[in-house]
């Protein structure tokens, strides 16, 4: 790889792996579940770096990949247009150009969200992200952090209610 492929090349992944959070969630926005979500992610990307030398330097690299991802989106339902989870074409633009709107202050939340996750000790975040991962199984995270399976429940109960406190106030206007 010449010397300008490689720049080529840093560029490109400088700016998707900026914006790929914010794509994956307009992308999952649209489609019934998470792993439809990934495969569809990963053409994506397929496309966005064969077609980065149509990006024009100093454009808005998120709007660009959600433009190209929509489209990705729409060939996907078109292929699965016989399956009933399936939302007609129509509702996804609608849903499509919806999300983009609210995309400014989705990530404002998740980024203030990140920050109020920082002041969580460390090892109780570990259990939050735990809980979360894909196939996550409660019960044992309960029995390894020493609750049990309705006490820990109610832990995350609690945890995502000062996430949210946390949230707010961060968002909330001067003075509110």
């Amino acid at each position: 790889m010449d010397s300008g492929s490689r720049t080529q090349h840093q560029r490109f992944l400088r700016l998707f792996t900026t914006h790929e959070p914010a794509i994956r969630a307009f992308v999952r926005r649209l489609v019934p579940t998470r792993t439809d979500a990934d495969d569809i992610l990963q053409e994506v990307a397929i496309v966005l770096w064969e077609k980065f030398d149509e990006f024009r330097e100093g454009g808005d690299f998120k709007a660009w990949a959600c433009g190209i991802a929509r489209f990705k989106v729409l060939a996907w339902l078109r292929d699965r247009g016989r399956d009933r989870l399936v939302l007609d074409s129509d509702v996804v633009e609608v849903i499509a150009a919806q999300s983009l709107d609210q995309e400014p202050v989705l990530q404002q939340q998740r980024e203030v969200l990140e920050t109020c996750l920082k002041s969580v000790p460390a090892a109780e975040r570990s259990l939050l992200a735990r809980a979360y991962q894909p196939g996550a199984v409660i019960r044992d995270i309960a029995e390894t952090s020493g609750r049990s399976v309705a006490g820990f429940y109610q832990w995350l109960y609690r945890m995502r209610q000062m996430l949210l406190d946390c949230v707010k106030r961060r968002l909330a206007p001067e003075g509110a």
